[in-house]
Protein backbone atom coordinates (compact mmCIF):
# COMPACT_ATOMS: atom_id res chain seq x y z
CA UNK A 1 0.00 0.00 0.00
CA UNK A 2 1.62 3.40 -0.96
CA UNK A 3 1.74 5.93 2.05
CA UNK A 4 -1.17 8.33 0.97
CA UNK A 5 -3.46 5.21 1.48
CA UNK A 6 -1.63 4.16 4.66
CA UNK A 7 -2.32 7.65 6.01
CA UNK A 8 -5.73 7.77 4.78
CA UNK A 9 -6.58 4.51 6.21
CA UNK A 10 -4.08 4.18 9.13
CA UNK A 11 -6.83 2.21 11.37
CA UNK A 12 -7.53 -0.31 8.89
CA UNK A 13 -3.66 -1.21 8.14
CA UNK A 14 -2.91 -1.21 11.51
CA UNK A 15 -5.88 -3.57 12.81
CA UNK A 16 -4.43 -5.93 9.35
CA UNK A 17 -1.16 -5.63 10.51
CA UNK A 18 -2.30 -6.18 14.72
CA UNK A 19 -4.64 -9.54 12.95
CA UNK A 20 -1.25 -11.08 11.37
CA UNK A 21 -1.22 -9.62 8.28
CA UNK A 22 2.59 -8.09 7.02
CA UNK A 23 1.48 -4.69 5.41
CA UNK A 24 4.31 -3.57 2.55
CA UNK A 25 4.48 0.66 2.52
CA UNK A 26 5.31 1.49 -0.58
CA UNK A 27 6.53 4.96 -1.93
CA UNK A 28 6.64 5.60 -5.72
CA UNK A 29 5.96 2.06 -6.02
CA UNK A 30 9.15 0.51 -4.36
CA UNK A 31 9.03 -0.54 -0.88
CA UNK A 32 10.15 1.47 2.10
CA UNK A 33 8.86 -0.29 5.26
CA UNK A 34 7.14 -3.07 6.38
CA UNK A 35 4.05 -2.90 9.02
CA UNK A 36 3.55 -6.25 11.46
CA UNK A 37 1.88 -7.16 14.72
CA UNK A 38 4.03 -6.50 17.90
CA UNK A 39 5.15 -10.18 19.13
CA UNK A 40 4.05 -10.88 22.61
CA UNK A 41 6.84 -11.37 25.40
CA UNK A 42 7.34 -15.28 26.21
CA UNK A 43 6.28 -15.81 30.14
CA UNK A 44 9.55 -17.46 30.24
CA UNK A 45 11.62 -14.12 30.02
CA UNK A 46 9.18 -11.74 32.06
CA UNK A 47 10.38 -10.88 35.77
CA UNK A 48 8.70 -11.58 38.76
CA UNK A 49 6.95 -8.46 39.07
CA UNK A 50 6.01 -8.18 35.23
CA UNK A 51 4.69 -11.47 35.75
CA UNK A 52 2.16 -10.44 38.65
CA UNK A 53 1.40 -7.49 36.47
CA UNK A 54 0.07 -9.78 33.71
CA UNK A 55 -1.55 -12.39 35.77
CA UNK A 56 -3.31 -9.09 37.25
CA UNK A 57 -2.17 -10.09 40.90
CA UNK A 58 -0.84 -6.29 40.86
CA UNK A 59 -1.21 -3.04 38.86
CA UNK A 60 0.93 0.05 38.17
CA UNK A 61 -0.43 3.12 36.64
CA UNK A 62 3.29 4.67 35.70
CA UNK A 63 3.62 6.49 38.71
CA UNK A 64 5.88 6.50 42.07
CA UNK A 65 4.20 4.56 44.18
CA UNK A 66 2.63 6.07 47.77
CA UNK A 67 3.68 4.36 50.62
CA UNK A 68 2.22 4.57 54.08
CA UNK A 69 3.98 6.01 56.41
CA UNK A 70 6.88 4.17 58.57
CA UNK A 71 5.22 1.75 61.32
CA UNK A 72 6.70 3.60 64.90
CA UNK A 73 9.31 1.23 66.48
CA UNK A 74 7.78 0.00 70.38
CA UNK A 75 10.33 -0.77 72.86
CA UNK A 76 13.96 0.91 73.73
CA UNK A 77 17.24 0.00 72.62
CA UNK A 78 20.02 0.95 69.36
CA UNK A 79 18.61 0.73 66.27
CA UNK A 80 20.32 -1.40 63.73
CA UNK A 81 21.03 1.25 61.26
CA UNK A 82 22.76 3.32 63.99
CA UNK A 83 24.81 -0.34 64.33
CA UNK A 84 25.63 -0.46 61.03
CA UNK A 85 26.59 3.32 60.74
CA UNK A 86 29.13 2.65 64.09
CA UNK A 87 30.80 -0.62 62.47
CA UNK A 88 31.27 1.67 59.24
CA UNK A 89 33.42 4.03 61.15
Amino acid sequence: MSVRDLKTHLSEWLARAQAGEVVEVTSHRKPIAHITAVSQPNPASLGPLQKAIEAGTISWNGKKPVLPPPVPLRGSGTLTSAMVLEDRG
